[in-house]
């Protein structure tokens, strides 16, 4: 097995709508088409803070990593939030979340960012079991509010 981890560009757009389609699906979860498109455009435009890594083993994008940068009040600088992240069914148990994330630690480093983060469902015990061997969860609750 060969992986890399690379940036999304633009004629990996079919390998990632597949990918995110079986995020979605994982999720059980649907969003239209448009917001769709929204995320892959914003993804591959260089002048716009969100951002994906893929893993790539031989040749085959098997995950992302989904993230985006912004500033702090708690730092002097800006943090990363890991917004999704994503392997497929079969590339599971074969290190590429691991592989994403400490990638992004490192990418993160290179930027000069202070702090990454991230969430997941309380009952994800497969994710948490990955999460925690990188840190413990800091013991805050998210709460989102739709506002359309």
């Amino acid at each position: 097995m060969s992986m890399t981890i690379r940036s999304a560009a633009p004629s990996d757009r079919a390998a990632f709508l597949a990918l995110w389609q079986g995020f979605l699906d994982y999720y059980g979860v649907q969003v239209p088409p448009a917001t769709t498109e929204f995320t892959w455009a914003r993804i591959i435009d260089p002048d716009h803070r969100m951002a994906c890594r893929l893993a790539v083993i031989d040749g085959l994008p098997v995950g992302f990593a989904i993230h985006h940068h912004h500033c702090s009040t708690w730092v002097p600088g800006d943090d990363v939030y890991l917004e999704d992240l994503f392997v497929t069914p079969s590339a599971r148990g074969q290190g590429v979340g691991r592989a994403l994330i400490t990638d992004l630690i490192d990418l993160a480093r290179e930027q000069g960012w202070h702090r990454l983060y991230w969430n997941t469902n309380h009952d994800n015990a497969t994710a948490r079991r990955l999460y925690d061997s990188f840190c413990k969860d800091d013991g805050h609750i998210r709460y989102r509010l739709s506002l359309r």
